[in-house]
């Protein structure tokens, strides 16, 4: 039986859920049980593998509504788990000395150029800004 790409394997798993932030329900009013956080990260491999959007992740796999998958995937992004990970696996890969280092490559995204920048240039502002209308005068 072929493995469909979203199902994570046990050995994955068992390195991945030590990573994720753990929530405590309250003790009064704890709502409703949360999703399992493995179904939860199913649903958001499914996700990422078709390319459907959030809001259209098929209920009848168990894996969640999208904006729940969705909200999990932004909350691990911001408690660093996917950095962690990776840090993990580099380190398993290397003490088993498995990385080909040969077929690496860095790049500005990941290194500073320190000898072809004579000074830190400061990145321009993405964020809204008022301006002069172009439509009138």
């Amino acid at each position: 039986m072929r493995v469909k790409p979203w199902e994570v394997p046990d050995g994955l798993w068992q390195r991945i859920e030590p990573l994720l932030p753990k929530k405590q329900r309250r003790f009064r009013y704890p709502g409703r049980k949360p999703l399992d956080d493995r179904k939860v990260l199913q649903g958001i491999l499914f996700v990422l593998h078709t390319g459907i959007g959030w809001e259209h992740l098929p209920q009848e796999l168990g894996f969640g509504c999208g904006m729940t998958a969705w909200r999990r995937l932004r909350a691990w992004q911001q408690a660093g788990v996917w950095e962690k990970l990776h840090e993990l696996l580099l380190a398993e890969l290397h003490a088993a000395d498995q990385l080909e280092w040969e077929r690496a490559v860095a790049d500005a995204s990941h290194l500073q150029a320190k000898k072809g920048a004579p000074r830190q240039v400061r990145a321009q502002s993405t964020a809204a800004a008022w301006t002069a209308s172009t439509i009138s005068s």
